[in-house]
């Protein structure tokens, strides 16, 4: 009621202005066609007297049938007022219909908006923003769950290395005369499951890591082939480990202006996944070039990834391998970071298996 009444009044008041304005303009014609009338133009009558009779005639006919200009003039105003409220009218219901409709963009028990079949292209991109919202929501709920449990299962895997741990070192201490051979065994086991407690730690802080760091990048001239070296040299206790190597061919020097702490953060992630799940003792590395892009593609031999969990790899706390004994078993962060690392370079990720090899694909701006 409140916005019609505001809405009336603002045509009535728009309608003043008009009438006001109007009265104005007919007022200085009428005077300005009375002084043309009573004027004395006989200068114009001795150089040009056909002009002289036509401009008066002119004048005298204006003058004669003002009455009927303002006639036809008020009437033309109230159409003109009538046909605007009506059209005024329409769109504050057109309005009023989509605020009342984008209001139900979050309501759990509408379906489908419905708008009056003239805003049908307001009713497609309402309906699309609540498809949009519903989808956002649901995997935001089913990341939120992801968390919470990989939470809870670290909570209970970090006390078998603790236990491990406490009981070969509480050995260790009560046992003064211990065998030599006996010792080091001991205290191998203790190393290797503190070793296995600081990976569970490390992925509670990536978790917590991951929801609350903004990355910056801080870009530099980088050499994309020499820092893929550098990373493969890092990588070496774990190749060895594994009885994998990793061989890289590069068809030219690539120049990135990039984040190298940052870059370093997405391929180690894909080289580590590759060292793990890697059945082939090679794992390849391939840079091409075009004009303004470098593709490089990681591959590796192992088990086909499955489509339906390949379209998942990218999304936070996904693992395609749910063992949490497993010896690769991660936060499923790693793989999720590589991807904004990678778009906030400009660049994109992706990866496709078969049931000869994994690859993933990056491809970056080359500067």
């Amino acid at each position: 009621m409140k916005n019609n009444k505001f809405i009336k009044n603002t045509l009535i008041k728009f309608a003043i202005k008009e009438i006001i304005c109007l009265a104005i303009i007919i007022s200085i014609l009428v005077i300005i066609f009375g002084l043309v009338r009573i004027s004395n133009f006989n200068w114009l009558y001795n150089y040009y007297p056909d002009l002289y009779f036509g401009l008066i005639n002119i004048f005298n006919s204006i003058y004669n049938d003002v009455g009927i200009f303002i006639v036809i003039t008020i009437v033309w105003l109230t159409v003109t007022f009538i046909l605007l409220y009506k059209t005024l009218e329409q769109l504050y219901t057109y309005i009023k219909d989509v605020t009342d409709a984008s209001k139900l963009l979050f309501d759990k028990e509408t379906e489908y908006i419905k708008l009056p079949e003239e805003l049908y292209l307001a009713e497609e991109n309402l309906n699309h923003l609540k498809k949009e919202y519903e989808k956002s929501k649901r995997l935001r709920k089913e990341s939120e769950q992801k968390k919470d449990d990989l939470i809870v299962y670290l909570a209970h895997d970090i006390k078998t290395p603790l236990t491990s741990m406490i009981g070969y070192l509480s050995l260790l201490d009560e046992i003064d005369d211990m065998p030599k051979k006996q010792r080091k065994k001991y205290i191998n086991i203790a190393l290797e499951k503190s070793y296995k407690l600081e990976d569970l730690i490390n992925e509670l802080f990536d978790i917590t890591r991951f929801n609350s760091e903004k990355i910056v990048l801080m870009k530099e001239d980088v050499n994309l082939v020499m820092m893929l070296e550098q990373i493969v040299d890092d990588f070496y206790p774990i190749l060895k480990e594994n009885d994998k190597e990793i061989k890289i061919t590069s068809s030219s020097k690539v120049i990135l202006n990039a984040d190298s702490k940052q870059l370093a953060r997405v391929f180690s992630n894909i080289i580590k996944n590759a060292c793990f799940y890697s059945t082939d003792r090679e794992i390849l590395i391939d840079i091409k070039t075009s004009s303004d892009l470098v593709h490089i593609t990681i591959s590796n031999k192992g088990k086909k990834i499955p489509e339906e969990k390949l379209k998942l790899l990218f999304e936070k706390f996904y693992r395609a391998d749910s063992s949490r004994t497993s010896k690769t078993g991660g936060s499923g962060l790693g793989l999720a970071i590589a991807k904004d690392i990678t778009k906030l370079h400009g660049g994109d990720i992706s990866a496709e298996s078969d049931e000869n090899y994994t690859t993933f694909h990056i491809k970056l701006p080359i500067k």
